[in-house]
């Protein structure tokens, strides 16, 4: 691995570029953090399937644009005279301090769980009126339900025992059953809700990301029926003029490779 030298010559080296285009690329000179915006969200996807992956070389390409567009947001803040990279890293490296008092103060923790507590009662000490004020709007819904409900568990809200979770999933299961037989919409929606809610909570207890969990069920499901298209292809078939019993031959087969 590269030395601190090598590492901080490197990170300079990407700020000079960074002025460079700043000033010379007419692209680079139109973009505020408004047009950058829905670029970051994309590339910060692109990771998180780079890290699904498991593709280091991948990985290491994708943070690289995460890191640019950091740098690239330091710099609009600088031409603003608001903030600039410096302002950046310490503001987070203060931050890390404050809500590490276990490292660099002489609190005494015993586990994560103990990390965690600690870690939202001084988010409350800092002026935040709710725990919940840390989870972003605009999270995709999965990941805003495991954050509100990691949060909540921070500050000692949660179930004693996974059975519990269960119990609790069963029970929300058994309300949408019945909301189904009556035929109200409304809250067929509702207590569907509540079932995704009640097992992504499940999913915590039991140690799964239910976001990764999911994704990596959509990347195998994607798998598999661009197999079963492939080989129908093959044999001269159309997918819309096959029978499901045909369909299902070679969905079977395709789990031999997609697991």
């Amino acid at each position: 691995m590269n030395s601190r030298k090598w590492q901080l010559e490197a990170f300079n080296r990407l700020l000079d570029i960074m002025d460079d285009l700043r000033e010379k690329c007419p692209w680079d000179q139109k973009q505020t953090f408004e047009t950058l915006r829905h670029l970051t969200i994309e590339e910060t996807y692109e990771l998180a399937d780079a890290i699904l992956e498991n593709d280091l070389q991948e990985i290491k390409k994708e943070l690289g644009d995460v890191l640019l567009h950091i740098v690239f947001y330091a710099k609009i803040g600088s031409e603003k005279n608001a903030f600039d990279i410096a302002d950046v890293a310490n503001a987070i490296s203060d931050k890390l301090i404050d809500r590490h008092p276990h490292i660099y103060g002489d609190v005494i923790v015993e586990n994560e769980a103990d990390v965690k507590r600690n870690w939202e009662q001084l988010k409350l000490k800092e002026g935040k009126k709710s725990v919940l004020e840390g989870v972003p709007k605009s999270l995709p819904a999965v990941v805003k339900a495991s954050r509100i409900q990691e949060k909540v568990a921070g500050v000692g809200f949660d179930w004693e025992k996974p059975e519990q979770v269960w119990e609790k999933v069963q029970e929300e299961l058994a309300e949408l059953n019945e909301e189904i037989k009556n035929g109200n919409n409304a809250n067929i929606e509702k207590e569907f809700g509540d079932v995704l809610f009640s097992m992504i909570n499940y999913a915590r207890f039991i140690g799964v990301n239910p976001e990764n969990a999911l994704e990596k069920t959509n990347k195998k499901f994607i798998n598999r029926f661009q197999f079963l298209e492939e080989t129908a292809s093959k044999e001269g078939k159309k997918l819309a003029e096959m029978s499901l019993t045909e369909m299902d031959v070679i969905w079977e087969k395709s789990k031999e490779f997609f697991r």
